[in-house]
């Protein structure tokens, strides 16, 4: 039995919290998975895993051997480094990023060959979406973020905020005016957000006079997907609350007007999460490094 191997199946079942999901990300088939943690079960003479139909669970045994085997496998990364990475000129192996959908791409995507020309050796597997999964259970190495993080068991470092702004229309405009000051928008239709995850609409809020200020507005239309939020404002649809880095190109045409510009709305947190001890990686520190770069080179992701 190579008990480097069996140490690396059994972390990635544990992250994974799943023998199907952990033998999808590694590649083999499962019956495999079960054979190993059985001889390795065998050979440490203990039980590691409880398994029953619906979940897996750790024993005291397992959850001991599976800290143990954190620092072992992270020790031979560091190891492996000195040489395959810094030595040979460049991190390799294969690293998994989960982005939102929207912001992926059109900020990150658009200027990823860059990253690949430069790290040849690492693998991308980018998935895009914005629906907020579990960040070790989907077996990803880091996800990008944009609010608040909600996870405490991860390592949130902050890139940037990402700039927003009120816009419609000039045809939406003409019709129905332009608002002077944000309790105007009681008056107008909107295009609202809603949350893909809780279902609620996002409030719509502005910074007026160094303080947040929220407002109730009516909402035309909802979508729980900034593209199609953006496609309604160009629609005429009503106003909207959108990203500054998505709008540029339709401000500076007039297909889009940005409005009450003297209280935007607040910014966001962009940011890149991680779990504990996984920034050690060289690949995913450069590639950490090339997000935080590429994010401080827009003024529109540093409001």
């Amino acid at each position: 039995m190579d008990r480097l191997k069996a140490m690396q199946t059994f972390v990635r079942i544990v992250e994974a919290n799943s023998f199907t999901k952990a033998a999808e990300t590694l590649d083999l088939p499962r019956a495999a998975l079960t054979a190993t943690i059985k001889k390795l079960e065998a050979f440490l003479g203990t039980q590691l895993l409880q398994r029953t139909t619906r979940r897996l669970s750790l024993t005291p045994d397992g959850a001991d051997y599976f800290r143990k085997c954190l620092e072992i496998l992270q020790a031979v990364e560091d190891a492996e480094s000195s040489y395959r990475g810094q030595g040979a000129g460049s991190p390799r192996g294969k690293l998994r990023i989960e982005m939102p959908g929207t912001f992926g791409r059109n900020a990150v995507v658009p200027h990823i060959g860059g990253f690949c020309q430069r790290y040849p050796d690492i693998d991308l597997v980018i998935s895009l979406s914005d629906r907020v999964r579990d960040l070790i259970e989907e077996g990803a190495d880091c996800a990008l973020r944009i609010g608040a993080l909600q996870d405490s068991a991860m390592i949130g470092r902050q890139l940037g905020n990402m700039g927003f702004l009120t816009c419609a229309a000039p045809a939406y405009l003409r019709r129905h005016g332009v608002p002077q000051v944000w309790t105007d928008l009681r008056e107008h239709r909107c295009v609202s957000h809603f949350s893909g995850r809780t279902g609620r609409p996002f409030d719509w809020d502005f910074v007026v006079d160094g303080s947040v200020v929220t407002t109730e507005i009516h909402s035309a239309i909802a979508v729980n997907d900034a593209e199609a939020s953006l496609s309604c404002v160009l629609q005429g649809m009503g106003l909207a609350q959108v990203a500054r880095y998505q709008v540029r190109g339709h401000l500076a045409s007039g297909a889009l007007v940005e409005v009450l510009a003297a209280t935007p709305p607040t910014p966001m947190p962009i940011s890149l999460l991680y779990p504990q001890g996984r920034m050690s990686s060289p690949r995913l520190r450069v590639f950490a490094e090339w997000l935080a770069a590429l994010v401080r080179q827009d003024a529109d992701l540093q409001s």
